[in-house]
């Protein structure tokens, strides 16, 4: 599992990061994006797709997350 950062982008979307590879990118869809439940798969706009463990919606971004690397390209 890595260590990455989800932020806000100044569009309004969610952004992933990667700093031990310096990987940045948009994220394209969240599995569960609700109040109760956010998290689950993550696909990125570059067709890499990672999963973060679900947990209540976070107050505010950026959050520091743990991310298991699924399938796709980097």
């Amino acid at each position: 599992m890595a260590n990455i950062m989800i932020r806000k982008s100044a569009a309004g979307g969610l952004v992933f990061y990667l700093p031990k590879r310096d990987i940045e990118d948009a994220i394209s869809s969240i599995e569960f994006d609700t109040p109760e439940k956010w998290g689950g798969e993550l696909k990125l706009a570059n067709g890499g797709t990672y999963y973060i463990d679900p947990i209540p919606e976070p107050a505010r971004l950026p959050i520091s997350l743990r991310a298991k690397r699924v399938d796709g390209v980097e």
